[in-house]
């Protein structure tokens, strides 16, 4: 058995790059359709919702930014297609759930900290990722670099 449609979950830092080189390493020789997503989280989230000012300027401006980033992980990584990259905002487990389904991707892949104590009990995105996911998930473990 093997994989159709993998959709693969970046932060589009450098640490993404394992994710990426993984999913890419998964659909080598098979003819999976690769879809690459970003969340960027509504910065009212980050503050718990109540903020006395205005975040548009700043929350479009982390947008284009993640939007530059993306661009140019789709140009470090041909085989990834600008046609099935998404950028979106909201919160990462709902939309990659979300968007999960609506693709039929059967393959989720994510990074993964392997995070420890209180991380761990506060759970990551990886975590939140693999639960109620529609489909399976591969957590790519990321080693923190020193």
């Amino acid at each position: 058995m093997y994989y159709e449609h993998v959709l693969v979950a970046v932060d589009l830092t450098e640490e993404c790059d394992p994710v990426v080189k993984r999913a890419l390493a998964l659909c080598d020789g098979r003819d999976t359709k690769l879809s690459l997503v970003h969340i960027v989280e509504p910065m009212a989230m980050a503050f718990g919702g109540d903020v006395p000012m205005d975040l548009s300027q700043l929350q479009q401006q982390q947008f284009d930014q993640a939007k530059e980033r993306l661009d140019r992980l789709i140009v470090k990584y041909p085989a990834l297609k600008k046609e099935n990259s998404h950028l979106t905002y909201g919160q990462p487990r709902q939309e990659i759930h979300h968007l999960a389904k609506e693709q039929g991707c059967d393959l989720i892949v994510v990074g993964s900290h392997g995070r420890h104590g209180l991380a761990l009990l506060l759970g990551s995105t990886a975590n939140d990722v693999l639960h109620g996911a529609p489909c399976d998930v591969l957590a790519v473990h990321l080693i923190k670099r020193t």
